[in-house]
This record gives structure tokens, sequence and C-alpha cells, in this order.
């Protein structure tokens, strides 16, 4: 095996912040084929009835004749529903407004919270990272994918509000940690939709080093429009202008998501043979 190649059982991880307009679905795209561009093999999880990673993708949401929603209820599973994003470069497993209907159907099965776990578990030896793209809520199906993920990547805005809003989704984290998945781990925050020009920016960016450490992330997505045009054309915004600073920005966070990733095996592995 190359000495750049993560060992072949995906890493899964969550793009959550229960706020809404934070950049999470274009994060979750962006780190796809910015994976996806270094070689990787991606599974990008829609995880959002709104069916925007779907349609930023480069798929469109309602001619899925599969989706997650069938997934979730066992009426098909990832390996047939899953579609192909031809402008990323990696795999998407879809969903649209028919996923809003899981919420009232998954409380009537047993292990509810499990479902996509379970479902995932066929398919981990296809991918080298599966991402999922959380609602902006604190959801069961948002519950789904902290339960079935190994860690979480948090992106935020450098705003007074969304420290507060990160306090509490910190705490789910732990929640679900000790009552559902004890290999849940918080992976990092993304300061993302960064101005360098507003000095509030810059004092929240402070707070947060100062207060989670290697937890943040090195990289800062600037705010940028070319990544705020990219879903109109469903494209990433590292394909539709990979000169600009937005997508070199999250280029750099792909690499430094691949570094963490092969440093944490690196050092379970020296762990396992101490």
């Amino acid at each position: 095996m190359p000495a750049d190649r993560i060992p072949p059982a995906a890493r899964v991880f969550c793009i959550a912040n229960q706020k809404g307009g934070v950049g999470k679905t274009t994060t979750a795209i962006n780190l796809a084929a910015a994976l996806a561009l270094r070689d990787k093999r991606v599974l990008l999880v829609d995880l959002d009835p709104q069916g925007n990673a779907t349609m930023g993708s480069g798929v469109d949401k309602n001619a899925a004749t599969l989706n997650l929603y069938q997934v979730l209820l066992g009426e098909t599973d990832v390996a047939t529903a899953r579609v192909r994003s031809e402008s990323g470069n990696f795999d998407v497993l879809p969903a649209n407004r028919e996923l809003s209907g899981a919420e009232i159907d998954l409380v009537q099965l047993d292990d509810r919270e499990q479902r996509l776990k379970e479902a995932l578990e066929a398919v981990v030896g296809d991918y080298d990272f599966i991402l999922i793209d959380c609602p902006p809520t604190l959801s069961l199906l948002t519950l789904n994918g902290l339960a079935g993920a190994h860690g979480v990547i948090i992106p935020m805005q450098c705003e007074y509000f969304a420290l507060e809003g990160l306090s509490d989704l910190v705490n789910t984290i732990k929640r679900v940690y000790r009552n559902i998945n004890p290999d849940l781990e918080l992976i990092g925050l993304l300061r993302v939709m960064f101005d360098t020009r507003v000095t509030l920016q810059q004092q929240v960016s402070a707070q947060i080093e100062s207060h989670f450490g290697d937890k943040v992330f090195k990289t800062i997505v600037p705010r940028n429009v070319r990544l705020a045009e990219a879903p109109s054309y469903g494209l990433p915004g590292v394909i539709y202008d990979k000169s600009s600073r937005g997508a070199k920005a999250y280029l750099a966070f792909g690499d430094e998501l691949i570094q963490r990733v092969r440093k944490a095996g690196a050092a379970a592995q020296n762990k396992a043979i101490a």
C-alpha cells in the first residue's frame, strides 16, 4: 500500500452545525470534491431533506428514483441508491423532500437512531471517506448521522451568536458519545465565510483557538462569491473555479484533514503495538 494511502476502511465524518446558513453544505460538497481530487474514494451522504448537497453535486434530487429515505426504511441499500457526481468525481447518496417523512416513520422502528450506521456498514470498504451533510437541526436525522460517524467537523462563522450555538452542539456530541456512539469525537472546527477586515471575526477566531486549541483547523475559508455561485451550476466550488481563494482554501482543508487522519491512524497503530 502506498505511504499516502489511508487504510481501506472509510472514515465517516458528520458535517454538522445546528445553526443554518453557516456554510455547512458548501463545506460538505467542496470537501468531498477536494478529497476526490487527491484520489480519495468519497461518498457524500445528503441527510438534509432540502437536498442541497445533492443538487450542489450536480445530481437532480427530483430525478433520483431511490434516495436516502428508502435506505433508512430498509427498502433498498446504499449500493443501489448511490449515484455518481460526474462533476465532483465522488458518489452521492441523494436526498429530497421525501426524507422529511423519515422523522415520523423512523420513530416506529427498532434501533431508529442506528439505521444510517447499519446501512453504511455494507459500503465502508468501498471508500476512504464518507461525509454526512446533516440538517441544521438536532433531529432524529442528525442523531442518525452522529450515531454512524467516527467524528464531527463543525463549520462555523466567527460571530458572537455562533459561539452560543457551538456550546449546545458540543454538549450534544458528548451526550451521543456517552449514550449511543463511543467512537464519536470532535474532529475539528472549520472557520468559514471569514472576513479579515472585520475586527469582531478576528476576536472570535482568537477565542475559538484559545478554547479549543488543536481542535481548530489551521485552514480558514474566506468569504468568496465564487463558492456561492458554484451550486447554481451543479458544480463544487473547487471545480467551478480552482483559482478562487475559496477553492484554494477547501483544497488546503482537504489536505489538512488527510494529514489528521493519517496521524491519528499512526498513533493508534503505535498504541496497539505498545
